[in-house]
């Protein structure tokens, strides 16, 4: 008898010739694909959809719309470039912007009202 033997018990005999699961030898493989199937429906899809969605509102973007960046800067749209855009947030103070910082388009007259 071995001192170990008392900390961990001896390996018992396995019985020979374990039936297969039920899905055979692919009940391995199941799992993971469906766990990756359920992540693209809920996580890769909508994602997508949203970057989607953004690029079209940035393709339809002219000037004198009114404009929020994801910063949080209100303005109106005065100049237009293939990345940059000028959003003017005062009489006579523009900020220059990249095309992917504008978050929202807001409906004509919202920041007059404000």
């Amino acid at each position: 008898m071995n001192l170990l033997d008392f900390l961990i018990a001896p390996a018992q005999a396995q019985a020979a010739g374990a039936a297969p699961g039920p899905l055979g030898g692919l009940g391995g493989f199941a799992l993971p694909l469906i766990l990756i199937g359920v992540m693209y429906f809920l996580m890769i899809r909508p994602q997508m959809k949203r970057a989607k969605e953004h690029r079209a509102m940035l393709d339809k973007l002219s000037r004198g719309d009114e404009v929020i960046t994801n910063g949080g800067i209100a303005g109106t749209v005065t100049d237009i470039s293939d990345s940059f855009i000028t959003v003017e947030v005062a009489d006579n103070v523009r900020v220059r912007v990249q095309k992917t910082a504008i978050g929202n388009v807001l409906p004509k007259g919202t920041l007059k009202s404000a």
